[in-house]
């Protein structure tokens, strides 16, 4: 802009003013005050930015921290690019950040928002998953299991068999000996005479049958005690072994072998002579005795 110089007084004009007025020099102070306030209105509003931003971030690292599947790491913002301010035109650069930061906040919600909308539903299905998953045992721990439990019931019903089969050998083996004994003892009471306790001996004889053998001897016992006295006959017997032939279910009844030898002294001249006898001797259970039913000599 032109300006006048005015004369000095020294030479006859009018008073000279020293102090010149530069419009240059205003108007650089006017766009560099407006070029420093644009500069802090754009560092507020990259100050601004960056804290949307590690908002934004950190509402993603707590998702998917929270997330039980494993969600890919987003890839971080690139660090913004500085504003640019030209001293020419401060308030053109001013509007272009603030236009800058509003598209970047934008830009930011609309990501956090669409993260949040497309996060979400992924992230519900996979937990849902999980915890069924976590709820059913494996199969090889249900495998093992059954066979377990298959394991401890064969084992259990072979340890009962086992037991009913022992004590069924024990109650067999207890029933024997005792019909065993019982042939024994009978068949020794039935061959053993005396002709000086003819009497005694026949009624033990008696005392040790049952059923139709029991009357049978009892209707012959006069006779048999006539014969005893007249040979005067004195006869000893050895059991020499004795085998049980058949058992019945009930234990009441049962057949035993005997083979026995005897020694006879009589009247007649015998003197103590041998005898080889094998008896097969019926016996039947009477109370809580076991008494001959019948006998047999078998050649």
């Amino acid at each position: 802009m032109p300006f006048r110089k005015r004369a000095s007084p020294l030479l006859g004009g009018d008073p000279v003013d020293d102090e010149r007025v530069d419009v240059a020099e205003v108007v650089d102070d006017d766009v560099t005050a407006l070029a420093e306030e644009a500069e802090a209105e754009a560092a507020e509003a990259e100050a601004m930015a960056a804290a949307a931003r590690a908002r934004a971030r950190a509402i993603r690292l707590r998702r998917a921290a929270s997330a039980p599947a494993p969600v890919e790491a987003e890839a971080e913002d690139p660090e913004p690019t500085p504003v640019a301010t030209a001293e020419p035109d401060a308030t053109t650069d001013a509007d272009t950040t603030d236009a800058d930061t509003t598209d970047t906040d934008t830009t930011e919600a609309d990501t956090t928002d669409a993260d949040t909308t497309d996060t979400e539903p992924v992230d519900e299905a996979p937990a849902d998953e999980q915890l069924q998953r976590r709820a059913r045992p494996p199969v090889w721990k249900v495998v093992a299991a059954t066979l377990a439990v298959l394991c401890t019931l064969a084992l259990l019903t072979v340890s009962g068999l086992m037991i009913w089969q022992h004590t069924e050998t024990e109650k067999h083996n207890r029933t024997a000996a005792e019909f065993e004994a019982a042939g024994r003892q009978g068949a020794v009471t039935l061959m053993s005479l005396n002709f000086n306790s003819a009497k005694d001996d026949i009624q033990r004889i008696i005392d040790n049958t049952t059923g139709q053998f029991k009357k049978d001897f009892e209707q012959q016992a006069e006779d048999f005690n006539q014969v005893a006295q007249e040979s005067k006959v004195v006869t000893e017997v050895t059991v020499k072994g004795a085998a049980v032939e058949s058992i019945a279910d009930d234990a009441n009844s049962g057949v035993v072998l005997v083979a026995a030898e005897t020694k006879v002294t009589n009247a007649a001249g015998a003197k103590q002579e041998p005898r080889a006898w094998r008896l097969s001797v019926n016996l039947a259970r009477e109370g809580d005795q076991l008494k001959m039913s019948k006998v047999e000599f078998v050649p």
